[in-house]
This record gives C-alpha cells, structure tokens and sequence, in this order.
C-alpha cells in the first residue's frame, strides 16, 4: 500500500485538484485519494481537518500503522509537484535539460500566479459542452497570455512530442484546466495550440479523469456557467 494520499475537490469543477493528480499520474506514482465533495454543508469542516489552508488539493504522507499521525501534509498543487519531484526524482516530473526545466517551472508559477480574471469568469467544467461567455478585456488578455505561453513552448521545447516540452510532464499537468476551460468555452484558437490542447484532453489521463468527472453527481450551480437561456 501506498504511503502517499491526496485529497481532492470534485473531478468536475476542482481544477488545482487536477493539477497535483494528474502530475502524479504522469509520473507513474501510486498513491490512495480521498474526495472531500465542495460546495456541501459538512465541506468546510472536512477541508479544515485535511488541509492546513482549508482547501484542496492535499498531500498527506501517511504515519507507519493504522492511527499513526501523518509524517508530512503539503497542500497547494505547486509545492506537491515539487515535494514529490525531490522526492521520487526517478520519475519524470520536468524536462531533463536544465535550462528547458527553468522554463518549465517559470510557466507553471505563471499559472499558479495568474490568469485569476479569466479563472474566474469560465470555470473549470468537465461535463460541460456548448457554453457561451463573452470575455471581459482582461480575460482576454489572459487567454492571449496563455496561447503564447503555448505557441512559444511548442515552437521552441515541443519537437520531442505533442506537449509543451516534447514529452507530457508537470508543466502540461499545470495548464490541463486551461486546456478544459478552452475546449468548453469555445475559446478561438490556432493549429498549434488547438493541437496542443488536443493532446492533453486525450491523453491517457486526463480521459481517464473526464470519464470519472461524468460519473459524479454532485452539481455546484455557481460554477455552470454561459448556459443557454
């Protein structure tokens, strides 16, 4: 069994729980999950006891035995991914070119740090289809952001395969809920980002978490967003 568990939100709408798990994934760690559904009443309690910040995603390292204290928690997707990247550094999490893996990082932080406008407005919605938001001026500077982020990437590191540095790893894992939001909201893209978005939704998975994504039955309605009227 496994010592590491990771706590997530809703596969649906809890974009940074996708984000630690599907890095996880990419690199082939095994590892138990807890789902704490959001948006119910007994959610902010069960989130208060798993995370230090009162969210999810996180990372508890089990105690050795049934009751043992954890040995570790780590919350917040970034520092997981670099928890574990220190700690399972056979795995892949990053490009093996030190200078190609700076870039990596510095456009996951970017996505850990930006974009809020745009995250705001078109949440992250598996099950969705068809859904119509027009963007505020800022979302739309976000959404040029990213595609830029994606071309540049491409262009520059993505020759090896069809992710953002060749082979799949952290930094796709990162922008996976960009990718989900794109697809949903209809956002315009070109032929090397819409490839690239591609990828990701059909990778192995991420296909594998929509399908789960579809079987949940929990619905957060402040996060259905641009239905039709």
């Amino acid at each position: 069994m496994s010592d590491l568990l990771l706590v997530i939100g809703n596969r649906n709408y809890s974009s940074w729980s996708l984000r630690a798990w599907l890095a996880m994934k990419i690199a082939g760690l095994e590892f138990a999950e807890e789902i704490i559904p959001l948006d119910l009443e007994n959610t902010k309690e069960r989130l208060a006891k798993s995370s230090p910040a009162g969210r999810v995603p996180t990372l508890r390292v089990l105690g050795d035995g049934d009751g043992a204290p954890d040995k570790l928690v780590v919350w917040e997707s970034l520092a997981i991914i670099e928890y574990l990247a220190e700690t399972y550094p056979q795995a892949r999490w990053w490009p093996e070119d030190a200078n190609v893996r700076a870039v990596a990082r510095a456009v996951s932080a970017e996505m850990h740090s930006s974009f809020a406008t745009m995250r705001a407005q078109i949440p992250m919605n598996v099950r969705a289809t068809g859904r119509n938001v027009p963007l505020t001026e800022t979302s739309q500077k976000n959404v040029a952001r990213i595609l830029k982020i994606w071309t540049d990437c491409r262009r520059q590191y993505g020759q090896g395969g069809d992710f953002l540095f060749g082979e799949i790893c952290a930094a796709d894992a990162m922008f996976a809920p960009i990718v989900v939001r794109f697809l949903v909201y209809g956002i315009e893209m070109d032929d090397v980002t819409s490839a690239y978005a591609d990828a990701v939704w059909n990778s192995e998975h991420m296909k594998w978490w929509r399908a789960a994504a579809e079987e949940e039955s929990w619905t957060i309605p402040d996060e259905e967003v641009g239905l039709a009227d």
